[in-house]
């Protein structure tokens, strides 16, 4: 069983924020492998479903972003699960708009919702990195960050979602760069 976890902010306001890339990611999965409908448990919404052979829990917590790590300790101590059974979907400064890297462990970068998952878990989970670029000066950040996606990356933002959520089954199996490798190619293609 594997825990995966979609970062961000819950309400309307935030739906479209780059900040939410996390939570897109997130109900990309669901919707695309038929997973159960949201039900509100640790401190968030989960859902369940099957990838390939894995059974895959699917949580966005409720918490906002600075204290997401609170709802990833409660599932992991509920269902028993080890930090390494843990997968976090969210944006990143540090790449470029629509590009996705996953890594294991490290520190937080800034992101203040890996940086609470580290504080309540440790570091060693997998992440899904998804670039959302940089707005050149660190002035600029939190209003970036938290500002929507512009109308002209809506549709670069849809092929990356269901890039991510076709993929999906070899990030299951454990195959992180097959599941980069083919996210790339499919963005080529589109």
């Amino acid at each position: 069983m594997q825990l995966w976890v979609g970062l961000g902010n819950p309400g309307p306001d935030y739906a479209m924020n780059r900040h939410n890339v996390g939570f897109m990611a997130a109900d990309a999965i669901a919707e695309v492998h038929g997973f159960s409908a949201p039900a509100k448990k640790f401190q968030g919404w989960l859902q369940e479903g099957r990838i390939g052979g894995a059974k895959i829990l699917l949580l966005k917590p409720a918490t906002y972003m600075n204290e997401s790590g609170r709802a990833i300790r409660a599932a992991l101590d509920f269902y028993k699960l080890e930090p390494e059974a843990v997968t976090v979907f969210h944006d990143e400064l540090d790449l470029a708009p629509f590009q996705v890297k996953v890594k294991r462990g490290g520190g937080a970068a800034g992101q203040n919702g890996i940086r609470s998952a580290i504080a309540h878990i440790g570091a060693e989970f997998r992440r899904v990195r998804i670039g959302i670029g940089h707005p050149g000066h660190k002035d600029r950040v939190t209003g970036y960050v938290l500002g929507n996606y512009a109308k002209a990356e809506i549709e670069d933002l849809s092929d990356l979602l269901g890039a991510i959520a076709a993929e999906a089954e070899w990030l299951a199996k454990g195959d992180d760069a097959r599941f980069m490798n083919d996210i790339a190619l499919r963005l080529q293609r589109s």
